[in-house]
This record gives C-alpha cells, sequence and structure tokens, in this order.
C-alpha cells in the first residue's frame, strides 16, 4: 500500500504544478511574452490567461507604465571646444512588448547610447553660451531623434530633460567674473539715470518756479501800476471837482519842491521854469493877506528875483 500512496502523492504534486502553470495571472498595466518550444506564440494581457503546461513558456514580463531613467553625466564637447558635462532623463513608455523583447537586446542601454551620441552630435554645432541657453531646443531635438529610433523597438520616448549642464570651473569663474561686471555695470547706469533724472526735474521745477515768480511779479506790478494811476485819477478828479484857483496851486507846488530833494545821493536838481509863476501867486497872495498894498512891489519883489526858465542849483547841505 505504501508504493501506492506515493504515487498518488505524486500525481497529486503534479497536478498541482500543472495548475500553477497552466493559470497565469497578469497585473494591470503589464504585458508577458508566451513562447511555445523557443518560438514567440502570444502576448499575454492583463488579468487571468491560461496557458499550456510545460509547453508554453513566459519568456519576459515587461512593465507598460512610464518609465523614468536617469543617465549619468556625459562629457560633451561644444562648437568652441570646451568640455561640458550634461547629465540627462528620459521619460519612456513600452508600446509593443514583443518589439521590446525581440527587436533590442536590452532597450535601456540602447536608448542611453542612442542619447549620449545624438547629444554629441546637438552640442558640437553650439557654442557655450547657446549650450547654456537653448536647453528647449537641445530637449526637441533629442526627442525627436530618439522618438524616431525607438519607435521600431515599440516603446515611445514621450520626454527628454537636460538635468544639469556643468561648464568647467575656470569657465564658470570667468562666467561668474563677467555676470558680476554686468551686474554692477547695470547698477551703474540705473544710478546715472536717476542723478540725471532727477536733476531734470530739479531743473524743470526751478522752472517753472521762476516762471510763475515773475507772472506773479508781473501781475503785482500792474496791479500796483493800475492802483496808482486809479489814485491819480481820483485826485485828478478831486482837484477838479474842488475847482482850485492859482494861489492854492502855487501852495501845493511849493510843498512838492522838498520832496524833489529828499536822497543823499542828489546833489544837484533841477527847478523848473513854473516855479517862477507859483512864487509869483504865492507873494501876491501872502501881500494881500498882510495887508500890504504894494502889490506891485511884491510882483517886483518876485519878478525882481528874475528866476530863469530852467536852473541847476547845488542842494544845500544840512549840517
Amino acid at each position: 500500500m505504501e508504493p501506492v500512496i506515493i504515487v498518488l502523492i505524486i500525481l497529486v504534486v503534479l497536478v498541482f504544478i500543472a495548475l500553477i502553470k497552466t493559470i497565469q495571472v497578469i497585473p494591470q498595466a503589464s504585458a508577458a511574452i508566451v513562447e511555445r518550444f523557443g518560438r514567440y506564440t502570444r502576448t499575454l494581457n492583463a488579468g487571468l490567461n491560461i496557458v499550456v503546461p510545460f509547453i508554453d513558456t513566459i519568456r519576459n514580463r515587461i512593465d507598460l507604465r512610464e518609465q523614468v531613467v536617469p543617465f549619468p553625466p556625459q562629457p560633451v564637447i561644444t562648437q568652441d571646444n570646451l568640455v561640458v558635462n550634461i547629465d540627462t532623463v528620459i521619460y519612456y513608455q513600452v508600446t509593443d512588448a514583443r518589439a521590446a523583447t525581440y527587436e533590442v537586446a536590452s532597450y535601456i542601454q540602447a536608448i542611453e547610447q542612442l542619447t549620449v551620441t545624438t547629444l554629441r552630435n546637438i552640442i558640437g554645432g553650439m557654442d557655450l553660451e547657446r549650450t547654456l541657453t537653448s536647453r528647449e531646443e537641445i530637449n526637441a531635438a533629442l526627442r525627436g531623434v530618439l522618438d524616431e529610433a525607438t519607435g521600431k523597438w515599440g516603446i515611445r520616448v514621450n520626454r527628454v530633460e537636460l538635468k544639469a549642464i556643468e561648464p568647467p570651473t575656470s569657465i564658470q569663474d570667468s562666467m561668474e567674473k563677467q555676470m558680476r561686471a554686468d551686474r554692477d555695470k547695470r547698477a551703474a547706469i540705473l544710478q546715472a539715470e536717476g542723478v540725471r533724472q532727477s536733476e531734470i526735474l530739479r531743473a524743470e521745477g526751478e522752472k517753472q518756479s521762476q516762471i510763475l515768480r515773475a507772472e506773479g511779479e508781473a501781475k503785482a506790478a500792474a496791479l500796483r501800476a493800475e492802483g496808482e494811476a486809479q489814485a491819480v485819477r481820483t485826485v485828478f478828479e478831486a482837484i477838479h471837482a474842488g475847482d482850485p484857483d492859482q494861489k492854492l496851486l502855487s501852495y501845493q507846488y511849493l510843498q512838492m519842491l522838498p520832496k524833489i530833494a529828499e536822497g543823499d545821493a542828489n546833489k544837484l536838481w533841477i527847478v523848473p521854469s513854473e516855479i517862477g509863476d507859483a512864487l509869483k501867486g504865492l507873494s501876491g497872495a501872502m501881500g494881500n493877506f498882510g495887508g500890504l498894498g504894494g502889490g506891485s512891489g511884491g510882483n517886483g519883489g518876485a519878478s525882481g528875483g528874475g528866476v530863469p526858465a530852467q536852473e541847476r542849483r547845488e542842494k544845500p547841505s544840512i549840517d
């Protein structure tokens, strides 16, 4: 009985193994390549799949999700013979599991080498300055070449990014000095522009102030002249309204003579010819007021002085 039990146990184990090999569960976003006697048969998609045990074998399981692969820094020579190290990151996705398995031995290594050679061709036609400022252009060129080359491998390159571009240390120092000099230059230019604008605004302010001051003085002078003219008109009208006689006018004329001689700088002053008529009128008025009948003597005294038409006299000094 014991040999029979052993055989039964062996059969149960073989059936269990066969069932395990028959039922294949493929996870979501994955695929499996099935070979029968070493030849490709079909591709298993996600879910429960049945295969022939001991005849069909699973060659490869491939992840169909988008993958991110960073590549180590690669030395690249620019057009101006400078060596720069460039780090790249590739975003790719397997679209055909069969092609990715049979069309290329190792698609990761193939993508890496293709990226390096393409990157060297692109950077070799650019100088350092353009390389540092043309990341989008380099990314687009790399993606175009990789997508075209990897299409037959069943791989789609979604994005290519340059993670870092590192020029030599000496070039970095020179670039830093140049950028510092450019910043100092821009700061000096901005400061000069500020001083210039400030001077312009100050000059415009002074100009406007002088214009307003001149306009104010002109208006003040005009108002002053208008006031004086109005005062003269008022006095003139009052004099004419009062109908003054020759005696009053002569007296007022004599009262104005001291004002003519006012001021320390006036050494000489001019006696108008009308002063004689004023003195005659005043002398006659004083003679009539004092009861002196010799009107002719008063006139003679006034006329005897022989006042000339215009005479220059030196102003008497006041001790």
